[in-house]
C-alpha cells in the first residue's frame, strides 16, 4: 500500500525535515510541498491524496480552518510548535498531532498510525515484509543498516550498541524501540540487554548464544520462550 502525501507549511526548513522523513519510509509517497492552504487546495483537486501534513499557524487561512472547510479531507496530521491545539486536533479527527521539532522516532509512530487508520486493520505495519534495512541515528546523521549485517544489539540504558559485521554503532534510543522495528522472523530478544540476529548464531550451549566468538547469555525470564522457539526450529533424534 502506497500513501500519497502532501506537506503544507510556510517554513521551508519544516518542509525539508518532513520530506526527508517521508522519503525514508517505504509506503509513503510525497506528491507536493505547499506553502499555504490555497496551494494545497489545488493539489487536493488534481491528485488523490491520502495524507496531509499541515502546520496549524500559517499566514492567511490557518491549518485548522482549512481542514474544517474541506468536505472530504484526507487523513490529517497536524504539525505545530505549540501543544495548545490538541483539543482542536481531536475535534477535526486528526490522525496524529506532531510537536516541532519532530524526531524520526516520533514520525515513525505517526506513519504506523496512518497505515493502520487507512488500511483499517491492526495487523498492518509501516514497513512491507520485504524491507531489508532500517535507519538509525548516530550522532548527527542517519545510518542505513541492512539487517543481514547486524550481529546483535546491546542495550546500554538510554543507548544501544548495534554490532555489525564491520563495526559498532552507538545510537541514543532504547532497546525496546529497536525491538519494535526489527523483523521478528530474524531477530530475537534473549536478554533484557540483548537482541540477536538468529541467522548469525554459531552455537547454543548452557544458555549461551555464540555469535562470532561473542558469548551472549540467555536471560532467565527469556529461557522458556527461547526453548519453545528452538523446539520448533530444530531437528533432533526422537
Amino acid at each position: 500500500m502506497i500513501l500519497n502525501c502532501v506537506i503544507t507549511d510556510d517554513e521551508p526548513v519544516a518542509q525539508e525535515i518532513l520530506e526527508d522523513y517521508i522519503n525514508m519510509i517505504p509506503g509513503l509517497n510525497l506528491v507536493a510541498k505547499c506553502g499555504d492552504s490555497m496551494e494545497t487546495l489545488s493539489v487536493l483537486r488534481e491528485h488523490k491524496i491520502d495524507v496531509l501534513f499541515i502546520d496549524i499557524q500559517m499566514p492567511g487561512v490557518s491549518g485548522l480552518d482549512f481542514i474544517r472547510s474541506l468536505q472530504h479531507p484526507p487523513a490529517v496530521v497536524l504539525t505545530t510548535a505549540y501543544n495548545k491545539y490538541a483539543i482542536e486536533g481531536f475535534d477535526i479527527d486528526a490522525a496524529d498531532y506532531l510537536l516541532k521539532p519532530i524526531s524520526i522516532e516520533r514520525f515513525l509512530k505517526t506513519a504506523e498510525k496512518l497505515m493502520k487508520r487507512i488500511d483499517n486493520t491492526e495487523s498492518q505495519h509501516i514497513y512491507p515484509t520485504e524491507r531489508k534495512y532500517m535507519f538509525v541515528k548516530v550522532e548527527q546523521e542517519y545510518i542505513k543498516l541492512e539487517f543481514t549485517k547486524i550481529l546483535y544489539i546491546e542495550g546500554l540504558e538510554n543507548y544501544v550498541k548495534i554490532q555489525t559485521e564491520d563495526k559498532a554503532y552507538i545510537s541514543y534510543r532504547t532497546l525496546k524501540s529497536m525491538e519494535e522495528q526489527l523483523p521478528t522472523s530474524q531477530f530475537l530478544r534473549v536478554h533484557r540487554s540483548y537482541i540477536i540476529n538468529l541467522d548469525k548464531v554459531e552455537s547454543i550451549q548452557n544458555h549461551i548464544f555464540v555469535i562470532q566468538n561473542q558469548p551472549i547469555s540467555i536471560g532467565k525470564s527469556y529461557r522458556k520462550t527461547i526453548g519453545d522457539y528452538l523446539k520448533l526450529n530444530s531437528f533432533t533424534d526422537k
